[in-house]
């Protein structure tokens, strides 16, 4: 990903994302991962625990867990899933959780 469109993308969405989870999205999507949901997790958030979801094939998920380990984030799962929307499986993607908030 170009450093440019990281940065515009940086400018307009960081701001919007929690703060325990805004330093794993940033650092997935300065390297090219697509993410497209995000949560630091926890009581009154959508899920207990930070959590950042992205697409991609097959390999996305590897490649995106060698990320978060190069950056020493404490990762807890990677996970391929498949939504159920109006009964019907939506899919799949991909996501991943931490064992703790970004400090």
């Amino acid at each position: 990903m170009a450093a440019q469109s990281h940065e515009a993308w940086r400018a307009r969405w960081l701001p919007e994302l929690d703060a325990g989870i805004a330093p794993y999205v940033d650092a997935l999507h300065r390297e090219g991962v697509e993410t497209f949901e995000s949560c630091e997790g926890g009581h009154g958030h959508a899920y207990a625990e930070p959590t950042v979801r992205f697409a991609g094939g097959r390999e996305e998920g590897f490649r995106a867990l060698a990320i978060a380990l190069r950056h020493r984030f404490p990762v807890q799962a990677v996970r391929r899933y498949w939504a159920v929307i109006d009964g019907e499986p939506s899919g799949p993607a991909w996501e991943l959780t931490f064992w703790r908030k970004a400090s």
